[in-house]
């Protein structure tokens, strides 16, 4: 009667969930983000309760941690294409309008004109999109720093509602998931990050030794692109080269491509990633980009993190799913050999 019971407030508890999914389906992203965000931060709020903080402090430092983490996220971003625009443009119109392409004795043009072009009117849209919802995203973010406050305060509630409903021979199930999400999480937030900031610092130095006109707002460009899984801001290096060559800065060209490929490209991959390893969840990097590039296209910002996460969970199950079948085959093995 008990189990009866608690199967019936676990289904309950999905219809209510789906119920408040639809409802709050304008801040869905935010809700999502916090619970991820959350996630990632409960060891240091345990930590700080271990080392003699009351509940309520080591919620409030830790949400504060996540609050100061978002806007450090989303604000260089907001400030390099609002602000910064008038130097994005003026880039874009050092590109000369036609490039002569000369191969033997074939000659032709190639004009540059209506991509320059389409790039500045793109830059003006989002600048303007970015100024108009500014309101919304701060309003965002207060929701944001209660839910971080409010899930860190009770994590265990879902815990254990969860192994409630679940019998004890299928707790293994949502561990391990746990497991997994927290690995992904720890990869996508502590990794990325990390690797992003190591880049920031190394391209800026990059690209004021290079003499470019912007190197703050490239370093935030490249840092950005840093969480974009196999691209990367090789993208931007290769740009920022093929831009040199049309202007007629080969030297700076050669010079962008080879320094800023090892340098901005490869280096913090090399390094920051390589000595973070052990916080990367079980996932090959053409897994992630699959999930990456999904949730993008799904689901919008918040897939960056959902469309690995939900990637990853899918290789859990299945690996406990093969798990299973091994398991069984081999005990059957003694049966079939009589």
């Amino acid at each position: 009667m008990v189990l009866n019971r608690q199967r019936l407030l676990g289904v309950l508890l999905l219809a209510l969930a789906t119920l408040a999914a639809a409802v709050l389906a304008e801040v869905l992203r935010t809700v999502v983000f916090a619970v991820t965000v959350a996630y990632v931060l409960y060891p240091l709020r345990r930590q700080l309760v271990g080392r003699g903080l009351s509940r309520r402090i080591a919620c409030a430092v830790a949400t504060a941690v996540a609050f100061v983490g978002a806007t450090l996220l989303v604000a260089p971003l907001m400030y390099a294409l609002y602000r910064r625009r008038s130097q994005l443009i003026a880039i874009l119109e050092g590109i000369p309008a036609v490039v002569p392409i000369s191969v033997g004795g074939f000659e032709t043009v190639v004009e540059i004109a209506p991509f320059v072009a389409a790039a500045e009117t793109w830059i003006r849209g989002v600048a303007i999109a970015v100024a108009g919802a500014a309101p919304v995203l701060v309003l965002e973010l207060v929701v944001f720093t209660f839910l971080v406050y409010g899930i860190l305060y009770r994590p265990r509630a879902v815990g254990t509602a969860v192994f409630g409903v679940l019998p004890a021979e299928y707790h293994d199930i949502p561990t391990r998931l746990h497991e997994r999400t927290r690995q992904t999480l720890y990869s996508i937030y502590v990794l990325q990050a990390a690797t992003a900031a190591g880049t920031f610092v190394l391209a800026l130095g990059v690209f004021w030794a290079l003499g470019y006109g912007s190197p703050v707002l490239l370093a935030v460009i490249a840092g950005v692109l840093q969480f974009i899984p196999v691209v990367g801001p090789s993208v931007l290096i290769v740009a920022l080269g093929a831009g040199d060559l049309l202007v007629g800065e080969t030297a700076r060209a050669v010079a962008v491509l080879v320094i800023g490929l090892v340098v901005v490209a490869f280096v913090p991959d090399a390094v920051i990633r390589t000595r973070l390893a052990g916080w990367t969840g079980k996932i090959s990097p053409g897994l992630y980009f699959v999930g990456f590039v999904g949730g993008i296209l799904t689901l919008g910002a918040v897939g960056v993190i959902v469309g690995p996460l939900v990637v990853s969970l899918l290789l859990e199950a299945i690996d406990m799913l093969s798990e299973h079948g091994a398991s069984s085959a081999t005990e059957e093995i003694p049966d079939s050999a009589e």
